[in-house]
């Protein structure tokens, strides 16, 4: 990890991000409720609010992907 004074190298925030974006990722792969299970990881990550953890969803593009397509498919399936 770099010096706190450095400019350059990985920070510990980093792996953080990368924890949370894979989590979610295997999450959507496996067809598991992400819904129900991102609080779990809220908690773990630290937010107090839920809705801080949706921000990784928008920030990485396999994500938001994942969950439109989601959304998209759980939308045709409701009664019109």
């Amino acid at each position: 990890m770099r010096d706190p004074s450095a400019s350059r190298g990985p920070r510990l925030h980093d792996l953080r991000h990368s924890f949370a974006v894979c989590t979610l990722l295997r999450w959507y792969r496996e067809g598991l409720d992400v819904e129900q299970r991102l609080p779990r990881l809220a908690t773990y990550l630290g937010h107090v609010q839920v809705s801080d953890t949706y921000w990784y969803l928008t920030a990485t593009p396999e994500l938001l992907q994942l969950a439109a397509r989601r959304l998209d498919h759980n939308a045709r399936r409701l009664p019109a």
